[in-house]
């Protein structure tokens, strides 16, 4: 992603983190699956989902209109989070994040 000045620079306090392919990501993702809110041909965007959640992510940044930024999709994979223990997480598209500009 560049930012608003054509720069591979997220934004002064973004970043970007690696996340484990853990018991409790594959568990989480397959609550997805299991919920029908992805088929199992989409698995890799729920393990993507699942590990951001599991992670605490504030947010995952998509282009993905089809499985991820989408309100359907953002309540039902928050309703799984919190009946399985985990917190809520928004989903977005690169155009809904803004950076306060210095004064």
């Amino acid at each position: 992603m560049r930012g608003e000045d054509g720069s591979d620079r997220l934004g002064p306090s973004c970043s970007v983190e690696q996340v484990r392919l853990t018991r409790d990501v594959i568990d989480l993702r397959d609550a997805y699956l299991a919920a029908g809110i992805l088929d199992p041909q989409s698995t890799d965007d729920a393990t993507h989902v699942a590990a951001a959640t599991v992670a605490r992510a504030d947010a995952i940044v998509s282009w993905n209109f089809k499985h991820l930024v989408r309100i359907d999709k953002m309540r039902a994979y928050n309703q799984v989070n919190l009946q399985t223990g985990f917190g809520l997480l928004s989903i977005v598209s690169p155009q809904e994040v803004r950076f306060d500009e210095p004064p």
